[in-house]
């Protein structure tokens, strides 16, 4: 029944959007606080749900709970209980798996035109969670978009506005017009979005940026967009400009270098 619990609270804390570790006591030998199976949940500020003994044991799983979350990877690790930074009296040990719990980024695409279809057919062999954005009924379908993780539907600008955009978000805006466009960036532009970029020529991102100036928009917002949207890199096809702009993401997703990797040689 107690571990029902803990699966209920996981459950509910990854509908939250929370990311967390769930620690299970896998092997016990000697003399132990829990037997085989006690699990416990870690969430990423440190708060839990159950418990595999409580004490000094506890607090250190907990702080390699946070680590492996900060990490992103899951692990096993053989804790003798006399050991430093456990020190408990009761001389056995515990074989622990922490297996962790991340939120998969998430792609926003505003315009589910040519664009937006290419920029989802290459995003899909990635690992984003898509959530696609159209006021055409006829471009936001599930056999257009199938692997898409959400269609939302309306007024594109409202549902930006209203759509909880962290800082695992990367939103691309290529609606079907300039007018569009800059009405979509203002309702993100104050988001913690890791990403944002917006389709458009140089001309109307000049113009778009100097409307923006004039809304008293704060430069250094203003500077995080990526505007004309991708790396220069495709010969102006949806398909090669969706490999462009996901490209760009990748290399700020991932914090990567603009550089052949064969001049990375002479590095070593």
């Amino acid at each position: 029944m107690a571990n029902r619990l803990i699966f209920k609270k996981v459950l509910e804390e990854l509908e939250k959007g929370k990311e967390l570790a769930i620690a299970t006591i896998i092997n016990a030998k000697g003399s132990t606080p829990r037997d085989i199976g006690a699990k416990m949940v870690v969430l990423a500020d440190g708060s839990i749900y159950g418990t595999i003994g409580g004490g000094a044991l506890e607090k250190h799983i907990i702080d390699l709970c946070i680590d492996a979350i900060g990490k992103g990877k899951s692990s096993s690790i053989h804790l003798p209980l006399n050991r430093e930074g456990v020190e408990m009296i009761c001389g056995g040990e515990v074989d622990v798996f922490i297996e962790v719990y991340k939120n998969k980024p998430k792609l926003l695409i505003a315009g589910g035109g040519h664009v937006g279809y290419a920029i989802y057919e290459v995003a899909s062999l990635l690992d984003f969670d898509i959530v696609i954005f159209e006021d055409r009924e006829e471009f936001l379908t599930k056999e257009r978009f199938p692997k898409a993780y959400e269609l939302v539907f309306g007024n594109i600008k409202d549902n930006l506005k209203d759509y909880p955009i962290d800082n695992n978000s990367y939103v691309v805006i290529v609606t079907r017009g300039h007018a569009y466009d800059e009405e979509c960036l203002e309702a993100v532009i104050d988001s913690d979005a890791k990403y944002i970029g917006v389709m458009g020529s140089k001309k109307k991102v000049i113009t778009m940026i100097n409307n923006l100036k004039n809304k008293d928009i704060a430069e250094e917002k203003i500077n995080k967009v990526y505007a004309p949207i991708g790396l220069k890199l495709s010969n102006g096809t949806p398909e090669e400009i969706g490999i462009s702009i996901l490209s760009e993401i990748l290399l700020v997703k991932n914090q990567g270098e603009l550089i052949h990797m064969k001049d990375t040689l002479n590095k070593y």
